[in-house]
């Protein structure tokens, strides 16, 4: 036989009282963890309010000790407009409704700009409309599920990458087991990946990753990138102590501002770490490494792999450095060329020139 009933309500159907009791404890309990996890205001839809209120109303006083998603105030202001807008007619407050062309316009300004509702205000005053107050605009966005103006001005991180582009880029270190004279050495590298179209460059390796050193590789970095019409803007990197004030200013010589990242937030350096990754897992962990050449010539050619041959999702599944090919439908076996890097360790495939 189908199920029909979900398991939780078969399972209250069959309970007693105290057990109950005992049920409705536990899922307090579970809920307080929940909401523990999210912000501390959470904006909920009409949708979403009315299904509250129906399941709500039902419970009477006990809804005090029940909600958790707003405060028992906010649930009873929500019963008291519900009755409100029950006994009223369609006609909103304050006359009539205002012109489409009107309402058009603060919606634009409200999804285009973020503003509250002052200086959506301010906006229409400066086009000379006088005829609207500030309740009126907050009724509008209401009415459209509109957010107040902090909650749509929050500056999120894929906003900030999304707003710099190209000139953003991102660095940090990796190290890499080597055989050397003196025994199993650790050779650190450094990476400078660009958080837009993921071009990545790749440093000559040290055994000694001091402030000079790294000033040294921001020096080479601006060097390789000063011809650019999109020149880097802003290096972002974590809190290492290899990051000193002397990297700061080797930095700022070159006209490149630098952005330390909160504490404990890999996450948002995660591109530059996922590179790494990769050059790891595709390439260096296949070899043996023998010494600092070896690893330069290692790093480097599989860097012009990455950036001209290698395919990227968030590239439309071109390299970073790329053109993009004419269409067609299908390309003869003989019409293509397959082209071996680092070794013959990957293989990328070209259409043969016409």
């Amino acid at each position: 036989m189908t199920k029909i009933f979900h398991p939780l309500l078969a399972l209250i159907a069959s309970a007693t009282d105290s057990e109950l009791a005992k049920y409705v404890e536990y899922l307090k309990h579970e809920n307080k963890i929940l909401r523990e996890r999210l912000p501390k205001q959470v904006h909920t839809t009409a949708e979403e309010r009315q299904v509250l209120l129906r399941y709500g109303k039902a419970v009477g006083k006990a809804i005090e000790e029940l909600v958790s998603i707003v405060s028992p105030s906010t649930f009873y202001r929500w019963v008291r407009n519900e009755k409100c807008n029950k006994s009223k007619t369609m006609r909103p407050k304050g006359g009539q409704r205002k012109q489409r062309e009107l309402r058009d316009l603060v919606i634009k300004i409200a999804t285009e700009t973020g503003f509250g509702y002052t200086r959506i205000i301010g906006e229409l005053r400066k086009l000379g409309i006088k005829n609207i107050s500030r309740q009126t605009v907050r009724n509008i966005l209401k009415e459209e599920d509109i957010k107040p103006g902090p909650d749509r001005t929050s500056d999120s991180w894929t906003e900030f990458l999304n707003r710099h582009g190209e000139t953003l880029w991102g660095c940090d270190f990796f190290s890499v087991k080597s055989v050397t004279t003196k025994g199993l050495r650790d050779l650190y590298v450094m990476v400078f990946l660009n958080l837009k179209t993921r071009e990545a460059i790749v440093t000559e390796s040290t055994l000694h990753p001091d402030s000079a050193w790294v000033c040294e590789q921001v020096h080479s970095f601006s060097e390789q990138t000063r011809d650019r019409e999109k020149k880097p803007g802003i290096i972002i990197h974590d809190r290492d102590v290899k990051y000193t004030k002397e990297f700061t200013a080797t930095a700022a010589k070159a006209g490149i501002k630098t952005n330390p990242l909160p504490k404990a937030s890999p996450n948002l350096n995660g591109r530059c770490e996922r590179f790494i990754e990769t050059i790891k897992l595709e390439c260096l962990n296949k070899f043996i490494v023998f010494g600092k050449r070896h690893l330069d010539h290692l790093a480097g050619e599989f860097t012009d792999y990455y950036n001209h041959h290698r395919s990227h999702s968030e590239r439309d599944h071109l390299p970073p450095i790329r053109s993009i090919p004419a269409e067609c439908e299908m390309v003869e076996i003989h019409q293509v060329n397959v082209r071996s890097h680092v070794g013959g360790l990957v293989k990328s495939f070209e259409r043969r020139a016409a």
